[in-house]
């Protein structure tokens, strides 16, 4: 299968934090850029091969450019340290249209915005669009330091500079994150939206639930795995249900990587069940769920998958592929 792309430059690379850097990708050919919804991200392919998603934190009414941050992390799978790395002004690269499983619920009655860190991208750009449509929001945003703060000079100039709050971890004296007094004040019918390090979304989420906050009323993107989600399990086989072949996947192995062995490729991104790039209709059998990306509801249901992650607890799935 193969995924459209589209074509553009990197028109421009700032720092704008300690570690972070922000990247201005525009079309190659000078055109207008697809319009994108709050809470988009593109999947990047990177000159050293590796495909990494990153949310997009500019203005939705922007067609001339999409922007992207990208915070390095020595410890991670090596696409952050290559975009930092890699990529130069000037340097062409092929991108995703625009995705979006993180929207706003257009008709929440307030919206409370939550970043932890480098999460701050996609909430962001929520604001923009939440300002631009006179919507009713409060965001606040967590960083362990002043110094590890992107776009602090953006917040200060917005014009929604108001109804944010930043917090610093290392702040003495300084304004300290309350989440439970955060939650009480907000207003009846809020929303609420969150993405960061795992630890300070679970945090967040875990403490709404705790004061009986509707499911559907909390958002949430995470950027990696739980750390101790399974990677492995016993062996199973897959059918394809368009020609009939079954495969073994044994111990060790992914789904994705047991069917790229027979030919059969199945796009992928994040390849850690967190951004759904790879889901998969299952037509039978019961998988064996590892992601972070469908709900209780779906993963219930076991009529889909994501085989980068998840593996089978029935001897044969049937793949809709």
């Amino acid at each position: 299968m193969n995924q459209p792309v589209l074509n553009v430059v990197v028109a421009r690379r700032r720092d704008e934090a300690l570690g972070i850097a922000s990247f201005e990708l525009a079309s190659e050919n000078g055109q207008a850029l697809p319009a994108f919804d709050a809470g988009s991200h593109v999947d990047v392919h990177l000159p050293n091969g590796l495909v990494r998603q990153y949310s997009l934190c500019n203005d939705p009414r922007e067609t001339h450019r999409y922007l992207i941050a990208v915070l390095r992390d020595e410890a991670g799978r090596g696409g952050s340290k290559a975009v930092h790395d890699l990529l130069r002004e000037g340097d062409r690269l092929q991108i995703s249209a625009p995705r979006n499983h993180f929207a706003l619920a257009d008709d929440a009655a307030h919206h409370l915005l939550l970043a932890g860190g480098i999460g701050v991208t996609p909430i962001l750009c929520m604001a923009e669009r939440l300002a631009a449509t006179g919507a009713s929001f409060d965001m606040h945003y967590c960083t362990r330091s002043k110094q590890r703060t992107a776009f602090v000079e953006r917040l200060a100039q917005a014009g929604f500079a108001k109804s944010v709050q930043l917090h610093h971890d290392d702040h003495p004296g300084g304004s300290t994150f309350d989440i439970e007094q955060t939650l009480s004040n907000a207003p009846a019918g809020t929303h609420l939206y969150v993405c960061g390090p795992r630890g300070f979304m679970d945090f967040v989420l875990e403490t709404a639930r705790a004061n009986d906050w509707p499911e559907d009323r909390l958002h949430y993107e995470f950027f990696g795995a739980a750390a101790n989600q399974p990677a492995t399990g016993g062996s199973f086989q897959v059918r394809i249900a368009s020609s009939g072949a079954t495969i073994d996947v044994p111990p060790e192995c992914t789904v994705v990587q047991a069917l790229a062995a027979h030919g059969v490729e199945v796009i992928t991104s994040c390849e850690q069940g967190v951004c759904g790039t790879c889901l998969t209709r299952v037509l039978s059998g019961e998988p064996d769920h590892h992601d972070s990306y469908l709900t209780d509801e779906e993963r219930a249901a076991n009529d889909q998958f994501l085989p980068c992650c998840s593996r089978a607890k029935s001897p044969l799935l049937v793949l809709d592929l």
